[in-house]
């Protein structure tokens, strides 16, 4: 072959614009490190979850003995207070995490998006505010004729 062979041109299509509108906003690593946390949550969330079904329904004598004397019990020591605190916590941030990743997929509409990123930021809020007072304030023993074993005094 010589160096002076010509090639016959290619025929190309014209490119079709994207009906899809991008916006590159410059949010740095906060998607990177979002991914991230994502899957380091999932594996801690799998261990928490895990162990917490294990110990409710295999230890003991299962499902039958879950009521709130139960509760009360767990709730009495601080590990199992923690337990459940970070559960709360790694499940709310994780589904947070995932639903805000959906509404930025599929909301086309700026406003939209933040209507739906606001309301999912106050449900986020309260409930981990609510459940973590729920975990740190619970009183078995409020009523003074309680008869649990853990409101013996």
């Amino acid at each position: 072959m010589s160096a002076t062979s010509q090639t016959t041109p290619v025929p190309t299509e014209p490119v079709r614009q994207s009906p899809y509108r991008r916006v590159n906003r410059g949010r740095g690593n906060f998607e990177l490190w979002s991914w991230v946390f994502m899957r380091g949550s999932g594996i801690l969330l799998l261990v928490l979850v895990f162990g917490h079904l294990f110990v409710n329904l295999m230890l003991g004598e299962g499902i039958h003995a879950i009521d709130f004397a139960f509760v009360a019990g767990k709730w009495a020591s601080p590990f199992w207070q923690v337990w459940d605190m970070l559960m709360l916590w790694l499940a709310m941030l994780h589904g947070f995490n995932g639903v805000r990743t959906i509404i930025n997929d599929y909301t086309e509409r700026e406003n939209t998006r933040w209507v739906l990123k606001g309301l999912l930021v106050l449900a986020t809020f309260f409930t981990v505010v609510l459940g973590t007072l729920v975990i740190f304030t619970f009183d078995p023993c409020i009523d003074p004729n309680s008869t649990l074993s853990v409101c013996t005094r």
